[in-house]
């Protein structure tokens, strides 16, 4: 199974100014995420972000942020904790009669088409990272892990991280895998684009 654009959002989960630095291999992560949300944007993927008690660990990277919809502050670990999941499913449209008795213009709208795909990066990896996908999963989303946007102070952590969320039915993916998949041919308006962020 590919990812889908039009069926993606993308998360970044805590990507922040005074936890960054004792992340491993911390830059390069942050570069991934912020192609990812770059990416994200040239192919019309929403994109929110995370921040784990913002007034001691301060905002995310302000290039990730500015490319974020919508940054969610938590003091839970897991994000689905504190309301992402209401972020990433449409709310259903409220209930206005028998739409057989109702002239067209008056019907029930159409739920809004839920993109089920989630995207997600972050930092740490066996923490806030872990216990949001996980919730997500249990929610019934499809997660998609990105590797190399993913990190913990330890590698050791990072990688025992992506092995349990594997078990549990994540995809575990890369930035360019994500990217490509979105773009699914070198005839997308965006390829050029996209060629040059991974350069």
């Amino acid at each position: 199974m590919l990812l889908d654009a039009s069926q993606s959002q993308l998360v970044l989960v805590d990507y922040q100014a005074r936890l960054m630095p004792a992340i491993f291999e911390g830059e390069q992560v942050l570069q991934n995420a912020v192609r990812l949300a770059k990416m994200a944007a040239l192919v019309g993927v929403p994109t929110f972000g995370t921040e784990q008690n913002p007034s001691k660990l301060g905002e995310n990277a302000p290039a990730l942020r500015a490319l974020c919809q919508r940054t969610l502050p938590k003091m839970h670990f897991s994000a689905v904790e504190e309301g992402l999941g209401e972020w990433l499913r449409p709310p259903a449209p409220p209930v206005r009669g028998n739409a057989r008795s109702l002239p067209k213009h008056l019907q029930k709208p159409q739920a809004q088409e839920e993109r089920a795909s989630i995207v997600i990066a972050g930092c740490e990896a066996h923490v806030c990272l872990l216990q949001t996908a996980l919730d997500l999963l249990e929610d019934e989303f499809e997660v998609w892990v990105v590797t190399d946007a993913c990190s913990s102070r330890t590698e050791r952590s990072r990688d025992a991280a992506f092995d349990r969320l594997a078990g549990a039915g994540a995809e575990l993916v890369t930035t360019e895998m994500v990217g490509f998949e979105w773009l699914r041919s070198a005839e997308h308006e965006a390829f050029r684009d996209w060629q040059a962020l991974i350069r």
